[in-house]
């Protein structure tokens, strides 16, 4: 009994790592993209019930190229971890935040009233990031350019939302960076 017991216990808990492996982002322990892709599909349904907006943010952190160029890629992975629970801090429970990729991250922020609500999450996020951190002994200072599209008037879709999200991004980094751009 006791072996068992032992087996079945110990396959629960290597199925229940494997699946977290493969939702999560194993450097940051936020959802991936697979995790990502869930959710947004899931508050995309919420919304068309409920008739309420989804703001879809894509967030990407300006000069992270130089972090790691200049303190390292050790550094660099410690700038990702606290940023990423920055920005699961700046959140509500109901919303997401989930590392795209590289440097990037996406929310989700489901049960937005209107787009000024909104606006104070983004805010709160930009606050968040600039905040000073310390890296082995240097200060760093890092901002964030973020582009944002809504559910239902930019896309119906998470690849629609998605990709405009980050053209809007990549349009606020021509901006001049460290801003949001819908």
């Amino acid at each position: 009994y006791e072996g068992t017991v032992q087996d079945v216990t110990q396959r629960r808990q290597h199925e229940r790592e494997l699946e977290f492996h493969a939702t999560h982002d194993l450097l940051t322990r936020l959802p991936n993209r697979n995790l990502l892709q869930d959710r947004l599909e899931q508050s995309i349904l919420h919304a068309e019930r409920f008739r309420r907006p989804v703001v879809v943010a894509m967030i990407d952190l300006d000069n992270f190229k130089y972090v790691n160029d200049s303190l390292g890629h050790t550094r660099g992975d410690e700038l990702l971890v606290e940023v990423g629970r920055r920005l699961r801090d700046s959140l509500r429970g109901v919303d997401t935040v989930a590392r795209y990729g590289g440097d990037e991250f996406v929310l989700i922020l489901c049960d937005a009233p209107d787009i000024d609500a909104a606006r104070l999450v983004l805010d709160r996020v930009q606050r968040a990031i600039l905040r000073p951190l310390d890296l082995g002994g240097h200060e760093i200072h890092v901002a964030c350019s973020i582009g944002v599209s809504v559910y239902p008037d930019d896309g119906v879709d998470m690849r629609t939302l998605l990709r405009h999200a980050d053209a809007a991004m990549y349009h606020a980094k021509q901006l001049g960076k460290g801003r949001y751009q819908f």
